[in-house]
C-alpha cells in the first residue's frame, strides 16, 4: 500500500507519495492526489523526503539522495535519468536531452516525458527549457518553474 503526506514547504503545499521502498509521486501546489488507495500517513521515507525538500528550498541541498520509482515507458525512464544528471542551477534544452537519450529528433517526446514526470523537483524537469532559452511548459505552471530556477540561481 502506498502512503502519502502533504506539508507546507518553502515553495507551497507539497505532497509526496511512496510505495514502501521508494518515492513514486510528488504533488505540486494545486495538484490533487490521483491514487485513492494511498493512506495519509507520514512514514520514515516521507519524513526524509520532506527533510531533503526543505533543505533544497533553503538552498542547503543541491542533490537529492532518495530512492525514486517513477512509472513510465523505457524512453521516459531514459529521459528522467538524464534529467537527474542536469546539475543544480543549470538548464538544458529539450533537444540536448533528446540527444543525450540517443534520439536527437525526439524533442517533442522529451517534452511529453517531462510533462508526465510524476516526481517533479526530485527529477528536475524544471531545468529543461526551449532551445531559445524560454521556459516552455511545466506541470506546476510557469510561475513555479521560474521560482525553482530562481531558487537555484541564487
Amino acid at each position: 500500500m502506498n502512503h502519502r503526506c502533504f506539508k507546507k514547504t518553502g515553495i507551497g503545499r507539497i505532497g509526496i507519495e511512496e510505495n514502501g521502498t521508494a518515492v513514486v509521486r510528488l504533488y505540486l501546489p494545486g495538484e490533487t492526489p490521483d491514487n485513492a488507495c494511498a493512506s495519509e500517513e507520514e512514514t520514515p521515507l516521507l519524513r526524509e523526503a520532506f527533510r531533503q525538500l526543505q533543505e533544497y528550498c533553503g538552498q542547503k541541498r543541491k542533490d537529492f539522495d532518495l530512492p525514486l520509482a517513477p512509472r513510465g515507458t523505457a524512453f521516459m525512464q531514459r529521459v528522467w535519468a538524464e534529467l537527474r544528471r542536469i546539475p543544480y542551477g543549470e538548464t538544458v534544452s529539450y533537444k540536448t536531452v533528446a540527444e543525450r537519450t540517443g534520439r536527437p529528433k525526439a524533442c517533442r517526446a522529451v517534452g511529453q516525458a517531462n510533462h508526465r514526470n510524476p516526481i517533479a523537483i526530485f527529477i528536475p524537469c524544471h531545468r529543461v527549457v526551449a532551445a531559445d532559452g524560454t521556459l516552455g511548459g511545466y506541470g506546476g505552471g510557469l510561475e513555479m518553474k521560474q521560482r525553482l530556477l530562481e531558487l537555484e540561481s541564487r
